[in-house]
């Protein structure tokens, strides 16, 4: 037999529910288009036989592959493949052979964690109907805890003269207790969801929050909220209070992306897709049915037309006239420069 092609590929300790249903996963070092030639004696030894599947894993799997070349000169891998080989916890490999609509935990988990890894892009793997996949789980002190088993494990902490903190109730958990990608500074890591693709150099401040599947293309400033499916450019800094409207806060089907060397004013916020060196005043939201009065660089009007019909373009600063309440665009000659001291040490 073939050995099955691979999408991507994950070694995961998984959490179950009294009924040993998977309700987490973490997955140390995910892998997009992995090795076949490395995953072989797997493959053949635990039974899988192509698809999207998730397989419970033994020891004896394990060691599998502690003999494959990669182990033998990565040792890292070896170290993560011998660790997981003597866990007490369940162990297992999640294959996925299509970038399809996931139908499972172990499934969303692996490609959440493939995009805050920086192995994928958001909008670049298939999330469709994850929400509908994931439980609402009471993330502790003692880690993922099923919300039916939650009183139960109360009790019993409390007996022992222990207390479960529950930090959150939610589908998705904080991205750094899976992993925390290289140069980035985050304040309140709570505001930061697994899923999220935080570019290197990005600052993230204690308002700032990023959902999964949005983030940053590298270097920038986050005060306000990045929205699901809202991608940030290069150099853009987001104030504080400011917000992008997200696929799943009412923006439909329409991608709204921020360029590079972007400002969106505090308390301000956007609809449509931003080009690059945009500015957009404080407190002003604009979105894609916004009444724009279009300005030549006289500041004389040349059209009125609505948002959408600038969504994209490059080097526009939106304001407000102070006099008639207007929404006003024109041409924008500031440019915008990060203070480069405040990611110096990201």
């Amino acid at each position: 037999m073939s050995t099955p092609q691979l999408h991507s590929f994950g070694l995961g300790i998984a959490t179950t529910d009294a009924q040993q249903e998977i309700i987490e996963v973490y997955y140390p070092q995910p892998v997009v288009d992995p090795a076949l030639e490395t995953l072989a004696g797997l493959i053949r030894d635990c039974g899988y036989r192509g698809g999207n599947e998730c397989i419970t894993l033994t020891p004896a799997h394990l060691r599998s592959l502690l003999d494959t070349p990669e182990a033998k000169t990565d040792p890292a891998f070896a170290a993560i493949v011998d660790t997981l080989a003597g866990s007490e916890q369940t162990v297992v490999a999640m294959f996925i052979a299509e970038d399809r609509a996931p139908t499972s935990v172990a499934e969303v988990y692996l490609k959440l964690q493939l995009l805050s890894h920086r192995l994928a892009k958001p909008h670049g793997l298939n999330l469709q109907g994850a929400f509908g996949v994931l439980r609402n789980i009471a993330w502790t002190n003692h880690g993922a805890i099923a919300l039916e088993d939650l009183p139960a494990r109360q009790l019993l902490a409390r007996s022992q003269g222990q207390l479960i903190d529950v930090m959150s109730v939610d589908k998705f958990p904080k991205m750094t207790n899976y992993v925390v990608p290289a140069g980035i500074r985050i304040a309140d890591t709570a505001r930061v969801r697994l899923g999220a693709y935080v570019g290197e150099g990005t600052t993230v401040m204690h308002e700032g929050f990023i959902n999964f599947n949005a983030g940053t293309e590298g270097t920038a400033m986050i005060e306000g909220r990045i929205s699901a499916g809202v991608m940030i450019g290069e150099g853009s800094d987001l104030g504080g209070g400011c917000s992008t409207m997200g696929t799943l806060s009412g923006g439909g089907t329409a991608i709204i992306s921020v360029g590079r060397d972007c400002l969106i004013g505090a308390n301000a916020g956007i609809g449509i897709a931003l080009g690059d060196r945009c500015i957009v005043e404080a407190g002003l939201y604009v979105t894609g049915g916004t009444k724009v009065s279009l300005l030549d660089n006289e500041n004389n009007l040349v059209e009125l037309i609505k948002a959408k019909a600038l969504s994209g373009k490059n080097d526009l600063l939106f304001r407000r006239n102070s006099q008639t309440g207007a929404v006003e665009c024109k041409t924008n000659k500031t440019r915008i420069a990060l203070n480069a001291d405040l990611h110096t040490h990201n």
